[in-house]
């Protein structure tokens, strides 16, 4: 009898994308598979079951995919972070540190309340600056984060810690070693 497969194997790794020496962890593979996709979207949303959630927030740009799942089977709305100059209206802003340099975050200054529950979910836990960057957006519109969800942690990053010392509830379905 086969082995059931698991997220993980779902998703393929790519040598030397973007640049020379690193392991691109391709999470296409996981959505064009209706099984695999199905699957990761259930986990995803597990250890939320009966928790009282208002919105799911999706990091850019492969969190919207995963987000807009997660809030359709949660009955609920999506609102996207985007990178800077990609959302139209009035926008507020979070600049936060890549490791070749800056980086901004926007999100539409109306579509949290104050007090709403948000789940927060993206593909890719790695340096947690993107991750950090939204919470602290959705932090400033009064909104109350009751956890982030990712599919891969690059655990070696150290993103993991630094939502940890944020005080943030974490939820990866699968970690890749190395970068």
């Amino acid at each position: 009898m086969a082995k059931a497969k698991t997220v993980k194997d779902y998703i393929r790794t790519i040598p030397d994308f973007p640049a020379p020496g690193i392991q691109f962890r391709d999470v296409t593979t996981l959505f064009a598979d209706a099984r695999g996709f199905r699957m990761a979207i259930d986990q995803l949303l597990h250890p939320y079951a009966g928790e009282e959630i208002d919105k799911v927030v999706g990091l850019e740009a492969r969190g919207f995919i995963i987000g807009g799942a997660i809030a359709h089977q949660l009955s609920v709305g999506f609102v996207p972070i985007r990178k800077k100059g990609k959302l139209p209206g009035r926008t507020i802003e979070e600049a936060y540190t890549l490791e070749y340099g800056q980086a901004v975050m926007e999100m539409h200054d109306d579509v949290i309340e104050a007090g709403e529950k948000i789940l927060v979910v993206d593909d890719l836990l790695a340096t947690g600056g993107t991750a950090a960057a939204g919470i602290r957006l959705i932090e400033r519109l009064g909104g109350e984060v009751i956890g982030c969800a990712f599919i891969i942690d690059l655990p070696d990053l150290g993103g993991r810690k630094v939502l940890d010392d944020m005080g943030m509830n974490v939820h990866v379905l699968c970690e890749f070693d190395g970068d």
